[in-house]
């Protein structure tokens, strides 16, 4: 090889190195801007990020937005957004108010063992009753099922006040009530559940559909309202009311839980 080839060699070797030196550099340099740029939009979106979970965390639950929502009442209602619940004949002359959370235990207590009783003389007129739900179980864990079996009850009663009572006797049977903490009534695949053991509501497409597009929970919501300000100082459940006396098996204020115990307490307010 001549010197002169050589050299030439050399100096467009010298130009390669110094163009691929420029192209790294460009590289790095757009690398870098890229690298900032996704940090400026992270840093945004971590902003943005924080600043929707501050608007979710002060934006009304779903359930407190429907407290001023319009109400739609169950058929076999009456009253103010069709919170007042009678069932029973009209030929009875005294009516029994019973006061109820869907998610209360003593509730399903008094329902198990009390609850046949109670549905016999309803049938027989003994008396009339007016059922009060309440919902404040739920305020106590956060909870749904309470408010959301009280929408899929309002659904049941818009079927038939039959229908209303047998469905509220299978949510607290003992094989279907839950336990307290466990909020299984917020789920409306379980309510459904419970539904089809009731003839009335067995594949009932409209009593379906009311539970899922959530229908009545307006009117649960209506209802718990009615419960929270209720005349009768309840404030816990079960609770019994006629004439407006409370009836209470002793000084410490408890319900009557045993047959026995209802009957005499019933048949007395009857009397007075």
């Amino acid at each position: 090889m001549s010197k002169r080839n050589s050299q030439a060699s050399k100096a467009a070797a010298r130009e390669r190195l110094r163009a691929e030196r420029e192209r790294q550099v460009r590289r790095d340099k757009v690398r870098r801007q890229v690298v900032v740029a996704a940090s400026a939009v992270a840093v945004l979106a971590a902003a943005g990020g924080v600043g929707y979970a501050v608007v979710q965390a002060n934006k009304p639950g779903y359930w407190e937005g429907l407290k001023d929502a319009e109400v739609v009442a169950p058929a076999h209602t009456t009253g103010a957004d069709g919170t007042t619940v009678v069932l029973g004949k009209d030929t009875a002359k005294k009516t029994l108010k019973i006061y109820e959370d869907p998610r209360c235990p003593v509730c399903a207590q008094f329902e198990q063992v009390v609850g046949p009783t109670v549905k016999k003389d309803l049938d027989a007129g003994k008396f009339r009753i007016q059922y009060v739900g309440g919902t404040f179980i739920d305020d106590k864990d956060n909870g749904q099922g309470s408010k959301n079996a009280m929408s899929a009850m309002g659904a049941a009663l818009n079927v038939s006040t039959e229908a209303f009572v047998e469905y509220k006797s299978a949510l607290y049977s003992a094989k279907w009530h839950p336990e307290e903490a466990d909020d299984k009534f917020k789920s409306d695949d379980y309510l459904i559940e419970v539904a089809d053991t009731v003839p009335a509501l067995k594949n009932n497409a409209t009593f379906r559909s009311a539970v899922r597009k959530g229908t009545y929970d307006a009117w649960a919501m209506a209802m718990t309202k009615t419960f929270d300000t209720n005349k009768d100082n309840v404030t816990g459940t079960p609770t019994l009311v006629m004439d407006g006396r409370t009836l209470v098996t002793d000084s410490q204020g408890r319900p009557p839980l045993t047959v026995a115990d209802f009957d005499r307490l019933v048949d007395a307010a009857l009397k007075g």
